[in-house]
């Protein structure tokens, strides 16, 4: 028999160089670091990052510290091909559908900027947003564009305030999926139908709800959607995913180009500007290599747990934390109907002050956020019941 020498596998494009596709629940915490030193229920923020994470970046920057450039075609092709298709799966996109970018502003801000606006065109927007999602409307001010505010009852956003507040300029709603101060959950299927029904785009503002709850970009018949690598996602700082969808990609002009938003390979100086196919027209030049490695592992991760099971794991340990928080007379801020929920936990206790239980906890090791003058705590699918028995256990 002969025998056939084979080149050896380079470790920076193997399918599952971390043995992530056997991880469940039950053993996913040994990977976290984090969890030996601290409970850390700030996910909402800045997620804790895994081994699998952290080795994946370490691998890209060996790669370039022993190749120099020479794989560099395979990066692009590995991100735009592989990389891409593994975050259209735990999205519900086609990888044509996804650009790669710093942060979800980034993202918004293709949209605000990108849109052909005509004088009197308006957008719709809650008015409890995140600031990424206000200040790139709010300059369209310059442009004519006008802001139509949907103001919010209780912390949620109704669909029929959204229609009450949409006119017959309304170009765009812009929203976030899940409200960062209380964690209230947009009913996205209805929202995008309304949407259609009135010829209207939507924008969405998903760092708070990839990563934490299912998506499915098709089902709910979103336009564009942004979100960051570094909160649910627990992918490294400086990473994020613009979608677009493929029937919308023509009504967005690129705000920045390079010689990435065009397709001439190495003719730099053929100069045609005629856009690459797809949403990878947003990407100008060298994207984050090394984040996005670190992102892919995260994405895996996603996909071997499954977002489902994620999804319902989370919610478990928020309603575990509300049972204790209200048993030791603490007050739920987030909403808690039908649909209405989320991975982020809003609470307050009357006889404290927020930064005085900040600081008690932060002390006793457990990590949570303050947002809007009450307590936000953020489990991720690392976290386990036990930890939300600390924290209820340290709180007076």
């Amino acid at each position: 028999m002969t025998v056939i020498d084979q080149a050896p596998v380079n470790p920076l494009f193997a399918e599952d160089p971390d043995g992530i596709a056997g991880t469940t629940l039950a053993d996913v915490g040994r990977l976290f670091p984090i969890k030996q030193k601290r409970t850390y229920l700030n996910n909402a923020s800045i997620g804790a990052l895994s081994l699998p994470v952290v080795a994946a970046v370490e691998r890209f920057l060996g790669n370039c510290r022993d190749n120099g450039r020479n794989d560099y075609p395979r990066w692009c092709s590995h991100a735009d091909e592989v990389i891409k298709a593994r975050i259209g799966q735990l999205i519900g996109a086609r990888h044509s559908e996804i650009a790669f970018v710093k942060n979800t502003t980034e993202g918004l801000v293709n949209v605000a900027n990108g849109l052909a606006w005509r004088e009197g065109d308006n957008v719709v927007l809650p008015d409890i947003e995140y600031p990424s999602n206000v200040y790139c409307w709010m300059k369209l001010a310059t442009r004519g564009v006008n802001i139509r505010w949907v103001k919010n009852r209780g912390g949620r956003i109704l669909v029929d305030d959204i229609r009450e507040a949409m006119d017959a300029r309304t170009r765009l709603v812009s929203l976030s999926s899940v409200q960062f101060s209380n964690g209230f959950r947009q009913d996205l299927e209805a929202t995008a139908t309304l949407c259609r029904e009135k010829g209207v785009l939507l924008n969405l503002d998903a760092i708070q709800w990839v990563g934490a709850l299912e998506m499915d970009v098709e089902r709910y018949g979103i336009d564009f959607m942004s979100f960051g690598g570094h909160k649910w996602m627990l992918a490294p700082v400086g990473t994020g995913i613009f979608y677009c969808r493929d029937a919308v990609l023509d009504q967005l002009e690129p705000t920045s180009v390079g010689y990435h938003t065009v397709d001439r390979g190495e003719a730099h100086m053929d100069y045609v500007l005629d856009y690459r196919p797809g949403a990878g027209r947003f990407e100008e030049a060298l994207v984050n290599f090394p984040g996005i490695w670190g992102l892919d592992a995260a994405v895996r991760m996603q996909l071997a747990l499954t977002p489902r099971a994620i999804e319902a794991h989370i919610l478990s340990l928020t309603a575990r934390a509300a049972e204790g928080l209200r048993a030791k007379g603490y007050e739920i801020h987030s909403p808690f109907g039908e649909g209405e929920r989320s991975g982020n936990l809003s609470f307050s206790h009357p006889a404290f002050a927020p930064e005085e239980l900040d600081k008690r906890l932060g002390g006793a090791g457990v990590d949570l956020a303050q947002r809007g003058g009450r307590l936000r705590i953020s489990p991720s699918y690392y976290n386990d019941a036990d930890e939300i028995d600390r924290l209820v256990d340290v709180l007076p």
